[in-house]
């Protein structure tokens, strides 16, 4: 494991047991449905759109999408990548049948070198939970490029907070989820994401449905930074 940063250990504390034990039903279930308007098909649609059998998922929750998604094979290569012991356990559990490769790493840091890249990667409801801008926080992918194989492709989704309509309920609960550091999102924008993934990919597409975005870009390095 590298070494985290305090913010970093503390914005991933939240999630214990308990709390993993009703993310499906609260998050995917409810929130997303009702208070984001986006629905968690609509977020798995998308990431089986960008999928291959050799797939790194960061930021892994429960492991929810990786036990629903369409991988294109049944060889399937899968790396789990969470600064949480528990949701990488619980991850890891839900998706066994691919013998899943865990890393207990803090994406914001530097990772340990990966001798077998990957071809794909998600990262869904991450971002928003980083703490820091856009700007600061995007250096994640500088990280993630490093365990990527050119061409390979990266999709993922992010709660928004600037420049989108939000209800009165999805307004409160960022509110209070910002207040509680289990989000840090205030200032995270369509445009600033945009450009922090066409700064480093190229094919970018970004779409926003409800207070969600869902993004998807290709990693060649030769054209990119």
């Amino acid at each position: 494991m590298n070494s985290p940063t305090e913010a970093s250990a503390a914005g991933q504390a939240v999630y214990s047991k308990r709390i993993l034990s009703i993310y499906d039903i609260w998050v995917l279930g409810i929130s997303n449905s009702l208070i984001w308007k986006c629905r968690t098909k609509t977020i798995l649609n998308w990431m089986n759109q960008s999928l291959t059998a050799n797939h790194l998922d960061v930021g892994v929750g429960t492991g929810y999408y990786l036990d629903h998604c369409a991988f294109p094979d049944s060889n399937v290569r899968l790396g789990l990548l969470d600064l949480n012991p528990n949701s990488l356990a619980a991850a890891a559990s839900r998706a066994s049948r691919y013998t899943p490769e865990t890393y207990q790493a803090d994406i914001l840091q530097p990772l340990p070198d990966q001798p077998q890249g990957f071809d794909s990667a998600s990262l869904n409801y991450l971002l928003h939970c980083l703490p820091g801008d856009l700007s600061s926080k995007s250096t994640l992918f500088d990280h993630l490029n490093q365990w990527l194989n050119p061409g390979a492709i990266i999709s993922g989704s992010t709660i928004l907070a600037e420049g989108i309509p939000r209800s009165l309920p999805a307004r409160k609960l960022m509110h209070f989820y910002n207040e509680k550091k289990i989000f840090t999102n205030s200032a995270d924008s369509r445009d600033e994401l945009l450009s922090q993934l066409q700064s480093r990919y190229t094919d970018v597409e970004l779409k926003v449905t409800g207070c969600v975005a869902l993004f998807r870009a290709r990693y060649t390095p030769s054209t990119t930074n």
